[in-house]
């Protein structure tokens, strides 16, 4: 555990996903590796799978700002649905070619490929100056896609024989999505209502509620044959943009689960696999590989940004689009999905199993660390852009007031700005100031920097107010009011 913390740092620098170092965690604690660890049940590692993707799932939720994201929605769900279909069916027709699969294989491999990772997008994408409508497609349609694949993976692995009709495929996939997205609009808001009006008498009780909210939904759509994945990514989206105590800290503790979640997850996936057996699918993985990343992604993408401007939902631009294409990291999420036809006895699953592995990584090596210079290239990125303003809050039930945390991120149009000139509401006062490690009492006079952290007290009826304030001042100024700013 201590060697995958330290590994973080070198994949941070690097712009490699983590889960490239947990996979090599893993191949050498396995059997065949210096750790001669045993492991082969892939059933087990199916469910452990499942659920520690549902935990990232949640995180992504969570942290996912619906402000920046709201206006990609449209276009991530057709990404997600018609984008997901187009890629399965291009990738099973172009390896059911090359690779001489029969059908039910080749539609399998396009399935399991199809959806992309919310680790690995969460994890590269944050960290890259993309423009919030281009990053919000790319974190949303991670977190819708895992729902459709799942399904049409199950019910391809669970045919007696052959593949489903597409016809009962559809229908079922449509069936599952909705009582998905029903469990998680449905438990999100009466999640943040109880929340709101039950005063824990610890803040560490209130991330643990959230994330036993969030397994609430995926057993509830589970128990109603719904998809739990989407029930848990709704409920968790719906509950971290509330205005709920704690917030930043619950979204701390989220981070710190998923990042447990997929260090187990990534180092559990490396033993499972048998590195005796990858050299001989290196060729066959890197032809679908290659078909997946040159044809198969960009044709979903493609298709996706016709259906966009068809439906008047918004305009893809051709740079965009290659981006979109190149941008699709695969990680955990394929290699969880190739377990389960594998855990179902399918006969040729284990060979799947060892192509998706190394598509994973060789493919991963390759489009991780390349996207900055790709984005810097289509002129895609934002690096001007202001990162988003931080605001914790701590009830104070008995003086019926708020101490708001708020950090002051570089690019804010915040720093020069003096106390005076924010034009808090009356009954606010900013209380402390601490910079580069001292804290002191500010004046009216004093003048705000990068990297402060201010300790605000109000209200609690002024406190929406004063949090729309500082929003609108961090984005446009002290004259943001000019500019037409209301800090939403």
């Amino acid at each position: 555990m201590i060697a995958a913390i330290a590994s973080v740092r070198i994949a941070h620098r690097t712009g490699l996903p983590s889960l490239l170092i947990y996979l090599g965690l893993g191949l050498f604690l396995g059997q065949s590796g210096l750790g001669g660890v045993h492991f082969e049940n892939a059933q087990l590692a199916q469910q452990l799978g499942l659920v520690a993707l549902a935990v990232i799932l949640a995180e992504g939720g969570l942290t996912t700002n619906w402000n920046h994201v709201r206006d990609a929605v449209p276009a991530a769900l057709v990404l997600a649905t018609a984008g997901i279909a187009a890629s399965i069916g291009a990738m099973a027709v172009a390896v059911h070619a090359l690779l001489g699969l029969d059908w039910r294989l080749a539609l399998l491999l396009g399935a399991i490929l199809a959806s992309t990772d919310a680790a690995a997008v969460f994890s590269v994408l944050r960290r890259l100056p993309l423009p919030p409508r281009l990053a919000g497609i790319l974190e949303a349609e991670s977190g819708f896609n895992d729902a459709p694949t799942v399904i049409v993976v199950m019910m391809l692995s669970e045919a007696a024989a052959g593949a489903p009709s597409m016809g009962g495929t559809l229908l079922e996939t449509i069936s599952e999505l909705a009582i998905g997205s029903a469990i998680g609009l449905a438990v999100g808001p009466a999640g943040v209502y109880a929340l709101r009006r039950v005063a824990l008498p610890a803040s560490g009780l209130y991330p643990i509620a959230v994330l036993a909210l969030a397994f609430v939904a995926y057993s509830g759509a589970a128990l109603l044959h719904g998809s739990g994945f989407l029930a848990v990514y709704v409920a968790t989206l719906v509950l971290g943009n509330a205005r709920l105590p704690h917030r930043a800290a619950t979204r701390g503790f989220a981070e710190g689960a998923a990042w447990l979640a997929q260090i187990g997850l990534f180092v559990m996936l490396g033993m499972l696999a048998t590195p005796a057996e990858l050299p001989q699918v290196l060729v066959p993985a890197l032809v679908a590989g290659l078909v997946l990343v040159l044809f198969a992604r960009p044709v979903s993408v493609v298709v996706s940004a016709v259906l966009v401007r068809l439906l008047r939902i918004g305009v893809l631009s051709w740079r965009e689009q290659v981006f979109l294409s190149w941008a699709g990291l695969r990680g955990a999420v394929p290699i969880v999905l190739a377990t389960i036809p594998w855990a179902a006895g399918m006969p040729g699953a284990k060979g799947l199993f060892n192509d998706v592995f190394v598509i994973v990584v060789v493919f991963t090596l390759v489009q991780g660390p390349t996207l900055q210079y790709l984005a810097r290239l289509l002129e895609v990125s934002a690096e001007g852009e202001a990162r988003d303003l931080d605001v914790e809050s701590a009830p104070l039930e008995e003086l019926n007031a708020d101490l708001l945390q708020v950090r002051i991120p570089p690019g804010s149009m915040m720093h020069g700005v003096e106390i005076f000139e924010l034009r808090l509401p009356a009954n606010t006062m900013v209380t402390l100031v601490v910079r580069k490690g001292r804290s002191f009492v500010p004046t009216d006079s004093t003048q705000l920097m990068a990297e402060d952290q201010l300790l605000v007290v109000t209200t609690a009826t002024q406190r929406e107010t004063v949090e729309r304030r500082l929003r609108a001042v961090s984005r446009r100024g002290k004259l943001a009011g000019w500019y037409g700013e209301r800090g939403a």
